[in-house]
């Protein structure tokens, strides 16, 4: 082996090494051909549209990303090339090269700037949305150039870091080892500047904004009146410390006069126990006050009892809870116990096990004292979730719950792609039918609904029932990493109704196309992405309860009532 003085004169391998196929365009500026052609390739691609309408900031920030990335890529890629010292063109042809791919990337990057709102028009069409602003073009680009400049500048720094450290490496040790060695440390000093300071820092600083936010209370949220209210005179849970989304579950203005009303005849007081992250410092002690509570209200009593498991902000999600309690005629209770207040995508990065941890405890206890009461007179018990509440819902009870007191069903909305059963269910779908809406074995136990069809709808049921909601343009129920490598099944044929046929699969773009997505999924209108609508809660709910006694008249009225209320 060569030492490495020798190899190391005047150190222009390790230049040559990261400036393979890069000129100057300005004084201060080198840009490398192969990234400046893998990236205008992925900034085109990342203007096609994908599955839910994007603002002209989030388009911009995602090309901007996508050039960033395949820049990167064709640097790694020119990188790997030297060090393996394959042949490489004259400068001379290198540079005319270069000249050639800026030109033609320059023109295609224009026009597809043009096409762009074509594409968010054909999307905001599907989703019953205006046309986009003539100025979008314009928006895209000034904001993908800063967030491309941004991003490469940092992975020139990383490039600087490298080099820097195999040069210091070089005496003791051979180049190629150096330089590798050289790269691995940068990594780990960048993924520490990352991790450890900018992204702990970020969710440090979001943590103590959404707490305050949770804690924040007007003054109109006076504490309920109602003992039979959670923070009402005689409550085990301060009204202070349920938060504010505990406090506007519990002050939902529909009563038992709304719901005779709809119905057109009496109705009771609905049930509504909700103990918040202030009421109690640990999940098992949470778990307890909320059991306490329901006991005290006599959630027991009544014929229909739900443990509803908040998303990640502690939002119970008044669209699902309506039809619910209108159907049940009031005779109905829920209980929700609060793990975080984070958005669910924050969540589900920043405490994934603390939500399953909070619900397991919450089953347990609910379940526990539920299964001890005669069986010919203890309500009918049920799970619901939203987004990561579907999640962490399905992670509340295993097997060994279920053997001698099966609960009688769930309802599970908007599942991550994470979960657990979702996954399982999904996976062994009947042959033919599609990933967005599924049939599984028979459906006497598994049936899927999307906001226009419910397969085995009609068909009889088994002892238990589950029922999953889901939009075929919820990215936050269809990422997964392997999108990165290849093209997903909800993306063949046929596809579901607000998938748009102008989506088309590219490796790399389309995941971070399906991320950001995942991101701004409720940012959808009511009714696409991640934002359900009270009338397909309904329907689930029809399917899962079979309440008697709802001619189509009634319906329609509770129909109606929830489109008064934007539901």
């Amino acid at each position: 082996m060569d030492s490495a003085p020798a190899l190391w004169q005047g150190r222009d391998m390790m230049n040559k090494v990261f400036n393979l196929t890069r000129f100057a365009i300005s004084p201060f500026t080198l840009v490398s051909t192969t990234g400046l052609l893998l990236g205008a390739l992925c900034f085109i691609g990342a203007l096609t549209p994908s599955l839910v309408p994007r603002a002209g900031l989030v388009q911009g920030a995602l090309a901007g990303f996508s050039f960033a990335i395949g820049y990167g890529v064709g640097v790694l890629l020119s990188m790997i090339w030297q060090i393996l010292h394959l042949p490489v063109a004259s400068e001379d042809a290198r540079r005319w090269l270069f000249r050639g791919v800026f030109l033609a990337a320059v023109i295609a990057i224009v026009l597809t700037l043009g096409k762009a709102t074509d594409w968010q028009n054909a999307l905001h069409t599907a989703m019953g949305l205006p046309p986009v602003e003539s100025v979008r073009p314009f928006t895209i680009a000034s904001v993908s150039i800063v967030v491309a400049s941004l991003l490469i500048a940092i992975g020139r720094a990383f490039r600087k870091a490298a080099l820097v450290i195999a040069r210091r490496l070089s005496p003791i040790m051979p180049e190629r080892l150096a330089l590798v060695l050289g790269i691995l440390l940068a990594v780990l000093l960048f993924n520490f500047i990352g991790n450890d300071v900018i992204i702990k820092r970020a969710f440090v600083a979001f943590d103590a904004s959404y707490l305050r936010l949770d804690q924040a209370m007007p003054v109109q949220d006076a504490a309920p009146t109602d003992p039979m209210k959670t923070g009402g005179p005689g409550s085990m849970v301060a009204w202070e410390g349920i938060g504010a989304q505990g406090r506007s579950r519990v002050a939902d203005p529909l009563n038992a006069a709304g719901i005779a009303e709809i119905a057109g005849v009496q109705a009771m007081e609905p049930l509504r126990v909700y103990v918040g992250l202030g009421s109690a410092e640990e999940a098992e002690d949470r778990a307890q006050l909320a059991l306490q509570e329901a006991i005290r209200v006599g959630a027991f009593d009544r014929s229909t009892l739900v443990i509803a498991t908040p998303t990640g902000t502690g939002w119970i999600d008044p669209s699902s809870m309506m039809p619910l309690e209108v159907l049940t005629r009031g005779d109905v209770a829920t209980i929700s116990v609060q793990y975080s207040y984070l958005p669910s995508w924050l969540s589900l990065i920043a405490v994934p096990e603390y939500g399953a941890e909070t619900a397991r405890a919450t089953f347990a206890a609910i379940h526990g004292y539920w299964r001890d009461l005669p069986a010919e007179t203890r309500p009918r018990l049920y799970l619901f979730g939203l987004s990561l509440g579907s999640l962490n819902s399905d992670l509340s009870a295993d097997f060994y719950d279920l053997i001698s007191a099966p609960y009688h069903g769930a309802y599970w909305v908007g599942p991550p792609f994470g979960s657990r059963s979702w996954r399982q269910i999904t996976a062994g779908r009947v042959d033919g039918t599609p990933e967005w809406l599924p049939r599984f074995r028979d459906g006497s136990v598994v049936r899927f609904l999307n906001q226009t069809d419910m397969p085995d709808a009609g068909k009889p049921w088994g002892p238990m029932r589950i029922v999953y909601l889901q939009y075929a343009s919820d990215a936050i129920t269809f990422f997964s990493p392997s999108i990165l490598w290849r093209e997903p099944d909800w993306m063949k044929a046929p596809r579901g109704p607000d998938v748009i046929k102008e989506l088309r699969w590219i490796p790399v773009v389309s995941f971070l196309q399906v991320g950001f997505d995942l991101m701004t999924a409720t940012t959808a209108p009511m009714g696409h992405g991640h934002v359900y609508a009270g009338e397909d809660y309904l329907e689930g709910w029809l399917a899962l309860l079979s309440p008697e006694g709802w001619d189509p008249a009634a319906l329609d009225r509770l129909r109606a009532a929830m489109t008064a209320r934007g539901l």
